[in-house]
């Protein structure tokens, strides 16, 4: 059968063309009938084009099918039909190499894109992708389609200008690719400085993005000008729009006779709030007694933040932006103004504040017997610290100010410990990590890292706030009302597997067959003692676990133990917590739960966003930090340090260095005499020929040998051979 006659369009062509070649359609048809992809000399052989310029011909108009969305090429450069190919939608997450990832939307494995894919790209697009093979490691390896979704209207990086040409470095090192700014685009920018730039042109594989100096944020070395970055670069809203600003002008800071109505009058009762010694918002007060018969009764007031923020108010929706307040090493970005987040919502002292209440009775073996919720006044009768209430737990209540207070402290501190035991029951974990708090000096810079010590008081009121959400959660899930639970999933298989092959290592086992639960996970704990390995045990075994987020389905909470909980006690800085006391609310005002402003679907919505800007408050906060240290670092460069190993990888460990908790690598080069292979079970390098063995926890001694501001790292090289583990 000759040419013409397979082709049905052949006649067009011919029209159109002195020496036709084959159409798109019938190019399609071919792929359609073979089924599988085919090189360009395939099609070739298929459409029996022999001469050069056909197939020079051909080959244009396959690149048009290309550019068209007709055809796709996989890795090979081998052609297929786009219908014929799974697309996935889902969200790019740029490396700072240069390569990067394809997480997809509805979950399974994330696909490598090549730094060719990534030229195309920036991190955080939400783009359709395919598979189209795998890389050399393994891992499948996807090719974009189609960019659905831009994640970055504006880029923050340093402007340089070099023989003329301005450009660009973005902050972020997700977003690899320099960023082109035309001459009439600079604007007052200078040499080094940070700007903030307006994309008006995306990158693609032919050209760079372009970009519009908008806003210059300023020096490089500025103080403050790390959070002023991570801002920017993380999208954290922080300035408040001028329809915010007049609704909160019109909320009255002093509590109303007409406010009171409805609600049960707690103000003689005495409430205190335990927080931090700098903290300024104050969400919950706490009050409790012993019951004659025995048990407790437990009083949590939390802010009635819902009172203030009404729904689909400019108000509420800025706050549901912002997801949580961000509290950045000397700043916080709040998620509500100040006027109400440390003014009329604040559970200050000696002043009448509105509440919603979660009132539970608490049985001598710590049981929840009973729970209620109210909305109430109450007028805070101290703001102690945890530092003070510590001290007082410990040697005894000396300061006659708050002697009528030592009842409430005392019958808490009972509490705690019968709380304390049931936690241990029910298999809760508990991982002793080292929390710090970086201390700055008159000039924004860094004086000193202290470790966060937390003591009784700290864990008092911790136990009170989960045993206010666990009552929460029970409360909502009853009424079958769509809220937000806190949902900490069970770790997945195959990171079980590779946990307890790492504990077998060591002699040690983790229970529970293929569904280990926290117990499991609490007994090991329990068998490691003083264990020279323990920090390196516990490191292994958080890192198995996976993240807590919000989602509308009861799913349990992992980590505590607990088959349903959520977040009640914190709606000044947390979202959630907020939609949480509007479902209280809907209840307490006796409204049908079919008729409550939220679906299940709103909640689910909320619930990822509200996740995402928790993490995304988590990663920016654990960038300034990184910044701030490295600054701190940078007038020690020389100097001698002891420390900890805290990772290992296959390039090298990363030492954390004693009382300064910062950490720098070691990279595996500059560990002298010996070539060093990575055993990823035990979490060590050993000396191929000495087998000298560096692993997680060992001690070592380091040099300062560089620091890097504009990358975030600071390298350590080995001063001695001797390691320690003691």
């Amino acid at each position: 059968m000759n040419k013409k006659s397979k082709d049905p369009f052949y006649k067009r062509e011919s029209e159109k063309y002195a020496d036709p070649i084959p159409s798109r359609e019938f190019i399609m048809d071919v792929l359609n009938e073979y089924g599988r992809p085919m090189t360009r000399n395939q099609l070739f052989d298929k459409l029996h084009l022999q001469s050069e310029s056909k197939q020079e011909t051909l080959g244009f108009r396959l690149k048009a099918m290309l550019r068209d969305g007709q055809l796709m090429q996989d890795r090979r450069g081998r052609f297929c039909l786009l219908q014929k190919i799974n697309l996935l939608r889902g969200t790019v997450q740029g490396h700072p190499d240069g390569f990067g990832f394809f997480i997809p939307d509805e979950g399974g494995d994330d696909m490598v894109l090549s730094a060719k894919e990534m030229r195309a790209v920036m991190h955080g697009d939400v783009v359709l992708a395919y598979q189209v093979g795998v890389d050399r490691r393994g891992r499948p390896e996807g090719k974009i389609h189609e960019v659905v979704e831009h994640a970055n209207a504006t880029v923050v990086g340093r402007f340089f200008t070099d023989h003329g040409v301005s450009f660009v470095l973005p902050d972020s090192k997700r977003l690899t690719q320099d960023i082109s700014i035309p001459s009439e685009f600079v604007g007052n920018a200078k040499n080094g400085q940070i700007v903030l730039v307006e994309l008006i042109a995306y990158p693609n594989k032919r050209a760079q993005a372009i970009g519009k100096v908008i806003h210059i944020l300023g020096e490089h070395m500025a103080p403050g000008m790390e959070i002023q970055v991570a801002l920017y670069s993380y999208g954290i809203p922080f300035e408040w729009p001028d329809d915010v600003s007049a609704e909160v002008a019109k909320i009255p800071q002093q509590i109303t006779a007409e406010q009171l109505k409805g609600r049960t009058d707690l103000r003689s009762y005495p409430f205190v709030t335990i927080d931090g010694d700098d903290a300024k918002d104050f969400d919950d007060a706490v009050y409790c007694y012993k019951k004659p018969k025995g048990g407790f009764q437990l009083y949590v007031a939390i802010a009635d933040v819902s009172h203030y923020v009404a729904q689909d108010s400019a108000l509420d929706k800025e706050a549901a932006r912002r997801g949580n307040s961000v509290y950045f090493p000397g700043k916080v970005v709040p998620m509500l103004p100040e006027a109400l987040s440390n003014g009329v919502c604040s559970l200050n002292p000696q002043v009448d504040r509105l509440c919603m209440v979660a009132e539970m009775s608490i049985s001598a073996d710590g049981k929840i017997s009973r729970s209620r919720f109210y909305r109430a006044v109450i007028h805070s009768h101290a703001r102690l610290t945890y530092t003070q209430v510590g001290l007082w737990l410990e040697q005894g209540n000396t300061d006659k100010q708050y002697q009528s207070l030592w009842p409430t402290l005392q019958a808490l501190y009972d509490l705690y410990h019968v709380l304390l035991m049931t936690r241990k029951v029910r298999g809760a974990m508990d991982f002793e990590t080292t929390e710090t708090r970086i201390e700055f000096d008159e000039n924004k810079k860094i004086k000193c890292i202290v470790p966060v010590i937390r003591n009784d008081a700290h864990k008092l009121i911790e136990e009170c706030m989960l045993a206010a959400n666990v009552a929460t959660a029970r409360f909502l899930e009853k009424a079958d009302i769509p809220t937000l639970y806190r949902v900490h999933a069970a770790p997945e298989e195959d990171k079980i597997t590779a946990l307890r092959q790492f504990l077998g290592e060591l002699g040690l086992t983790l229970g529970g067959g293929k569904k280990p639960t926290p117990k499991d996970f609490q007994r090991t704990m329990s068998t490691i003692g003083d264990r020279p390995e323990r920090h390196l045990i516990e490191t292994v075994m958080l890192r198995s676990l996976k993240q807590a987020q919000y989602i509308e389905a009861n799913e349990g909470h992992f980590g505590l133990a607990y088959s349903v909980y959520t977040h009640f006690t914190s709606p000044i800085r947390r979202f959630p917590d907020l939609l949480i006391h509007r479902a209280i609310g809907h209840l307490l005002d006796k409204h049908p739960v079919h008729e409550f402003s939220y679906s299940h679907d709103d909640m689910n919505r909320l619930g990822k966003h509200s996740s995402m800007t928790e993490r995304r408050a988590d990663e920016a906060t654990r960038e300034v930090v990184t910044w701030l240290k490295c600054e701190y670092m940078q007038d020690k460069l020389g100097q001698v340090f002891g420390g900890r190993i805290s990772a290992v990888t296959s390039f090298g460990i990363f030492v954390e260095l004693d009382e300064i908790y910062v950490e720098g690598l070691v990279h595996v080069t500059s560990l002298k005499n010996d070539y060093y292979n990575y055993d990823a079970v035990k979490h060590r390098l050993i000396g191929a020929r000495g087998g000298h063995v560096y692993g997680l926890g060992d001690r070592m001694t380091v040099l300062v040998a560089r620091v890097d501001l504009d990358e975030r790292k600071i390298d350590f090289e080995p001063v001695e051979e001797e390691l320690s583990n003691e």
